[in-house]
């Protein structure tokens, strides 16, 4: 039996079983205990108890006093598993080119595709490898990882293989998203039908024979795939037994929210040109908004209205859309900053976002996300006895251990 004992303050985000924080009240409502110790038993959190309250002795103690526990954060969109870098398109940006024309003259994702097809699968490993240690060092305890970036049968394979043997060596959860409908790679300009063809035929076979995939993906966007495409698609994943999520709303309303929400998506990404009444399409659906505020800072754009959609009384998600290309940013205490001075929103409403909404954008909120008995013993620990200083210090990282599943996974 193990023990978080002392702490100054800990956060349970305590849902009262809902399993979800929507809209301004629940948001800011972090479940704030003082003089409270958490007790865990075989990776679960199994009571949460005022101080000094247990008698028995039979246990393992982690005294952390002076500083703040919460629940390990959930990454729920990340591109972590790439090659190669793009900063020749960050000086075209500064100098007015955009993303869309970027990519419209063979930049972009096809230039990622290229660094990826040409390295190793030892060279991907190893760097898949150190940026998941970094955000376990940041306090992740669940991460997200999509393919995408190789966009044929064998480099799809080989990035899904990848995150799959990451998945059984790391010490945190990692969830893996197919995302063969990134973009139609060069070599099908000409038949795009011939692409989705081979996304939703043997490769998406052989992707579910191996258990290499728990979420489909897709973007949808003009430079990307049509909303009758995702449809396509869509229709497909979920015949196969994946679980849906949707980049869209990024720089164009084509009607992709509205195909997510048909297909009752688990989340929609990204969102910065989300409008009044597709803020109000969400409402009354279980879909959660999922906002990247990296992206609008990197390409120097825009930011999804997470404010009004949580004014409309709506869950929000945040995440990092840690990539090569448009939000080369994996720091987390960054992008919380952002979302703070940026997005508007409180540091309450960031922490609900970063723990149990998304937890619920990946369907694992029932045992991820919150402090609440019988949820799986993840906790991240500041070293402060203040919540408020991971957003007084921006880009610093206050995370002082990360305990996955009740085991010290990274500590300084």
């Amino acid at each position: 039996m193990l023990i978080l004992s002392n702490a100054s303050a800990l956060l349970t985000f305590d849902t009262q079983g809902k399993n979800l924080k929507a809209g301004k009240s629940e948001m800011n409502d972090i479940g704030l205990l003082t003089d409270h110790d958490v007790i865990c038993e075989k990776g679960k959190i199994i009571d949460i108890i005022p101080h000094g309250s247990l008698s028995n002795n039979e246990y393992r103690e982690i005294d952390l006093s002076g500083k703040t526990v919460m629940p390990g954060l959930v990454e729920c969109h990340t591109h972590s598993a790439f090659a190669g870098k793009r900063t020749d398109e960050m000086i075209q940006r500064l100098q007015g080119v955009n993303y869309e024309e970027i990519a419209r003259r063979g930049g972009g994702i096809a230039n990622t595709l290229k660094s990826v097809r040409s390295s190793s699968t030892d060279e991907l490993r190893t760097l898949t490898e150190r940026r998941v240690k970094s955000f376990v060092s940041q306090g992740i305890t669940s991460l997200e990882i999509k393919s995408g970036y190789g966009l044929s049968e064998s480099d799809e394979l080989k990035l899904l293989k990848i995150i799959k043997e990451i998945k059984h060596t790391s010490s945190i959860d990692i969830f893996s998203t197919f995302l063969g409908a990134h973009i139609v790679p060069p070599e099908f300009k000409n038949n795009r039908d011939k692409y989705i063809e081979i996304v939703t035929g043997e490769l998406l076979s052989r992707i579910i024979d191996e258990n290499l995939a728990d979420y489909f993906d897709c973007f949808c966007e003009k430079t990307a795939f049509s909303a009758e495409e995702t449809d396509f698609l869509f229709e497909k994943a979920v015949k196969a037994g994946l679980k849906l999520k949707l980049h869209t709303e990024q720089f164009n309303r084509i009607g992709g929210l509205e195909t997510a929400l048909k297909h009752k998506a688990l989340s929609v990404d990204h969102l910065e040109v989300l409008k009044e009444d597709g803020i109000q399409k969400l409402a009354g659906t279980s879909t959660i908004p999922v906002v990247l505020p990296g992206v609008s800072y990197f390409l120097q754009y825009g930011y999804a209205p997470a404010r009004r959609i949580i004014d409309f009384d709506l869950p929000v998600a945040i995440a990092t859309d840690y990539n090569p290309g448009s939000s080369h940013i994996s720091n987390i205490s960054f992008i919380m900053s952002l979302a703070l001075f940026e997005m508007r929103l409180t540091p309450a409403e960031i922490l609900s976002a970063y723990t149990i909404n998304a937890a619920a954008a990946l369907d694992i909120n029932y045992k991820k996300g919150s402090i609440e008995i019988g949820k799986d013993a993840d906790f991240a620990v500041l070293d402060t006895p203040d919540y408020l200083d991971v957003f007084y210090n921006p880009g610093n990282n206050l995370n002082f251990m990360t305990i996955s599943k009740g085991e010290i996974v990274f500590s300084r």
